[in-house]
């Protein structure tokens, strides 16, 4: 390896040796049994062990030790105990997609468009909808010490509803948030310590909405593949999806019951092969505190002002993306999906890709004054 993963460092034979390793009980304290290399955790013993400020802590350290070094998933049994919670929730859920799917744009992350019905930040509309709802769903000791586990005190919680019917179709293989949410070509320009790190800043999870076995298609896991290096890659090559699919396990989730997974882990929703149900998972996407820079800088203010700037010296090449690179937003997340919807790709426009797209075309200072606010506009909730 010389600091950056190409695709001649995914090697096959080292990625099947991997994901071989069993997860012994025996190196569990808490868990109740494991089932498919996955430990599963009883709502009854997680209360018990949060309950102890020791015993939390040695719950906690256990559950990050599977997500970092063993199978990288776990299930917790009953995370949401409030079952009547939950159908309040989804009944305010089934609400909100009825009235957005006429105005729904539709993207979504690597599943076939039109194929889902999606309530993008449901986090806040929840609880915009029914606070008290909100509060009675979120209640949850269990989610909040394996977000802490995972990510350190003051995560960031974003949920997302995803709605499959029968007949809905599989994802295909894939890593999430963050280098998962790229192009080969910009994983690829990201370090090897990126792609060791992108993992740490970010706990996926979902949390079922109705009773979901094998045939509604619960999520596919590949257990340990959260520890190849290079996987971010791997996910987009023939031979290592083909390894996906051969060797892929699935868990029936009851409904209150949380799947928790590194993010590096290579996953993907099933196909919903039954005949009536109507498979539902509240997904979640929780941040590290520690994504953020030290000061809050008004990059638009800097971008409006930067291009005539631009427009005037000339710059190009490796100077101008330098230029372009201390001043305008990059990254294209965190953004408002609703009104920022991924289509034709991962992810949206950045505020860098339109200053040196509206610089490659000699936008005017009012089609650009436009075309930014435009960008910000999108992004905002």
């Amino acid at each position: 390896m010389t600091g950056y993963f190409t695709k001649v460092d995914c090697r096959i034979e080292v990625f099947e040796a991997l994901i071989a390793e069993r997860l012994s009980p025996d190196c569990l304290r808490f868990a109740d049994r494991v089932e498919n290399n996955i430990p599963i955790y009883e709502a009854e013993q997680v209360k018990t062990a949060l309950a102890s400020s020791f015993q939390r802590q040695a719950l906690m350290a256990e559950w990050a030790n599977v997500l970092a070094d063993h199978s990288g998933a776990v299930v917790l049994k009953g995370a949401v105990p409030d079952l009547q919670a939950i159908d309040d929730a989804t009944a305010i859920y089934e609400t909100i997609i009825e009235e957005e799917r006429l105005a729904n744009s539709g993207g979504d992350h690597f599943g076939e468009r039109g194929a889902n019905d999606r309530v993008w930040n449901s986090l806040q509309k929840l609880c915009l909808r029914d606070s008290a709802v909100f509060a009675r769903y979120f209640a949850s000791p269990a989610i909040a010490a394996i977000s802490e586990a995972w990510l350190g005190p003051w995560y960031q919680m974003t949920t997302q509803v995803n709605l499959v019917r029968p007949g809905g179709k599989a994802q295909v293989c894939h890593r999430d948030y963050h280098l998962g949410f790229m192009t080969e070509e910009q994983s690829q320009s990201f370090p090897a310590r990126a792609h060791l790190l992108s993992p740490s800043l970010t706990l996926q999870g979902a949390v079922a909405h109705c009773d979901i076995p094998i045939e509604s298609g619960p999520t596919k896991l590949l257990p340990n593949s959260q520890r190849y290096g290079p996987g971010y890659l791997a996910t987009l090559l023939p031979e290592f999806r083909e390894v996906f699919e051969n060797h892929h396990v699935q868990l029936p989730l009851e409904k209150g019951d949380g799947l928790f997974f590194n993010p590096g882990t290579f996953h993907a929703a099933g196909d919903n092969s039954s005949a009536d149900i109507e498979r539902m998972a509240n997904l979640m996407q929780i941040g590290s505190a520690m994504g953020r820079t030290l000061e809050r800088i008004d990059r638009t203010a800097m971008v409006r002002a930067l291009y005539p700037a631009l427009m005037d010296l000339g710059l190009t090449g490796s100077k101008r993306a330098a230029t372009i690179g201390a001043a305008a937003e990059g990254y294209p997340f965190p953004t408002n999906l609703d009104t920022d919807p991924p289509i034709g790709g991962l992810a949206s426009e950045s505020q860098a890709e339109l200053l040196a797209r509206a610089l490659d075309e000699r936008m005017s200072l009012e089609d650009f004054e436009t075309a930014l606010n435009q960008n910000r506009a999108r992004r905002l909730p």
